[in-house]
């Protein structure tokens, strides 16, 4: 009798175990509900959508001339082709430091107002032979410069013609005759203080500028025309040529 009823025994857990239970079977039929009919796989959720990053916006000097500048040009110059208008091509300032030879910070300082100015960090400029009257070696440091192109430099003039120009102290413009005959523009600087960067309490000297203009006009009547319609701020016909403030 005892191993018979242990024959019993074994038979009903096996027959329990074979037999399907009513909550794994609710949750297998929801999985198979749910699953795709095509080989089984679920489908990878799409990503979500990103939003397209935003273009930096343009300068405005850019801008202007894109829109406004470049069709008068070309038609005032009765120009076929558009690449033959002038543009500006880049803008190169220069800090002379004569000071630097006995002043080692003098270097330093002008490097700072540039950076600041300019947005840009400028590179030291190196004597390139010796000068015995002016106690001058060959390598040592005598100024700072930079190149400006692209968004700077239309941030620069945009700047110079609107903000620093004009506040200068009896301002009547710029000259119209200092080009070099080939479409290029000089412009000196008395100092660095007319720029809205530069804190005055902050300086240790007045230091000029020099700004050099350069485009891609062949004519300096082109290019003269070019900074007219940019904006700048070039002295009336009817006063004369005047000096550069």
């Amino acid at each position: 009798m005892t191993q018979e009823r242990q024959d019993q025994q074994a038979q009903e857990g096996a027959e329990e175990k074979a037999a399907p239970q009513p909550g794994r079977a609710r949750r297998g039929g929801a999985r198979q509900a749910a699953a795709p009919a095509e080989g089984g796989r679920r489908r990878a959720r799409p990503a979500p959508a990103q939003a397209p990053a935003q273009a930096p916006a343009l300068p405005r000097l850019l801008t202007l001339y894109r829109d406004e500048v470049l069709p008068a040009l070309r038609k005032e110059l009765a120009y076929k082709n558009i690449m033959q208008v002038p543009r500006l091509q880049k803008v190169v300032i220069n800090v002379g430091l004569g000071e630097a030879l006995t002043n080692q910070r003098a270097l330093e300082a002008a490097t700072n107002d540039i950076t600041q100015i300019t947005g840009q960090k400028p590179v030291t400029t190196k004597a390139r032979r010796s000068v015995a009257n002016f106690k001058v070696r060959e390598g040592q440091a005598i100024g700072v410069m930079v190149t400006l192109r692209g968004a700077r430099m239309y941030y620069f003039l945009d700047k110079l013609f609107s903000a620093a120009l004009p506040t200068t102290r009896d301002f009547r413009g710029i000259s119209r005759t200092a080009f070099d005959g080939r479409g290029n523009y000089s412009l000196g600087l008395r100092d660095q203080i007319i720029f809205p960067e530069i804190d005055y309490n902050q300086i240790d000297k007045l230091r000029g500028l020099q700004v050099n203009i350069i485009t891609t006009a062949h004519t300096d009547p082109e290019a003269l025309r070019l900074l007219d319609l940019l904006g700048a701020p070039f002295v009336r016909q009817a006063e004369g040529i005047g000096a550069v403030a």
